[in-house]
């Protein structure tokens, strides 16, 4: 009698575990953003997003171009995602850009990570350049990590050459995390 009762318990802890379902909400993966991945068509979004509010952009630049952005903002008005659309026939998204630190990679990379955790977790890549940021792409990923040229030495912030992984502080704080789908 008193070894069937340890045996329910046993199954009944088993089953309690079965059932618990990890929360993926703010979980960012190669193929997804929570519930959000490469096969998710722009018409999909709102059930995707039902508890949150979802605004497009629909500005256009002057000769009828630009890309309408759509943001994500949770209910209560904090930003979560900014997704840019593709051109394809079928309308679908090409990048997503993480607002919320919430979000993070099973490795545990954030926008509350820096320069040291990117290159720990994965390698660098490629690192380029822009005028007021450099852009880095980590070894077998789709992520991409921006990092404000405010976060490097000063003779660093002000120019276009090529920057190198030692030259960035291990310190350096993440500005955008990004996931480009092709």
């Amino acid at each position: 009698m008193k070894k069937s009762r340890v045996l329910l318990s046993i199954l009944g802890l088993l089953a309690a575990m079965a059932c618990t379902k990890k929360d993926t909400k703010f979980l960012i993966t190669e193929n997804g953003i929570g519930a959000l991945s490469p096969a998710s068509d722009l018409n999909d979004l709102e059930a995707i997003f039902a508890q949150d509010s979802i605004v497009k952009d629909t500005l256009k630049g002057a000769l009828g171009s630009g890309t309408n952005k759509i943001m994500v903002f949770e209910k209560g008005g904090a930003p979560l995602l900014q997704l840019t659309p593709n051109t394809d026939s079928i309308p679908g998204i090409d990048i997503v850009r993480v607002l919320d630190k919430r979000y993070a990679t099973k490795k545990g990379i954030s926008l509350n990570s820096t320069f040291k955790d990117i290159q720990n977790v994965y390698g660098i890549k490629k690192i380029v350049t822009t005028m007021s940021s450099v852009v880095i792409f980590p070894k077998s990923s789709t992520l991409y990590f921006t990092i404000d040229k405010e976060e490097l030495p000063a003779s660093l912030r002000y120019t276009n050459t090529s920057i190198e992984a030692v030259q960035i502080p291990d310190d350096a704080k993440i500005k955008y995390v990004m996931l480009g789908w092709d």
